[in-house]
């Protein structure tokens, strides 16, 4: 059983940034890949960030490429999200997420979610 507990959103203005972070109740490294997604109001979950088990590769929807980055520090169980130049589209609900498996861009391919962290961004 691994929970997920995220923290860091809030309110923004457009252009600002924001960190996220998703901290583990187990050790992550080794197995766990693990992935950020989102979900705006009326629209389906969508993927956003994911990382390798070590942290040496990185994936990223084409709408945040180059404005997010998703790192992890395995030695404190913890996933990030740095989130800059942040656009009101940008604005939802983002779960962090924990895989066994390989394809991450794909939320059937979590086993563990996170309960959330609200993001607004304003005009």
């Amino acid at each position: 059983q691994v929970e997920l507990v995220e923290s860091g959103g809030g309110l923004v203005q457009a252009g600002d940034s924001l960190r996220l972070s998703c901290a583990a109740s187990v050790r992550t490294s080794g197995r766990w890949r693990m992935g950020w997604f989102r979900q705006a109001p009326g629209k389906e979950r969508e993927f956003v960030a994911g990382i390798s088990r070590g942290g040496s590769s990185t994936y990223y929807a084409d709408s945040v490429q180059d404005r997010f980055t998703i790192s992890r520090d395995n030695a404190k169980n913890t996933v990030y999200l740095q989130m800059n130049s942040l656009k009101p589209e940008d604005t939802a609900v983002y779960y962090c997420a924990a895989t066994s498996v390989q394809n991450l861009r794909e939320s059937a391919s979590y086993e563990y979610w996170g309960q959330g962290t609200q993001v607004t961004v304003s005009s």
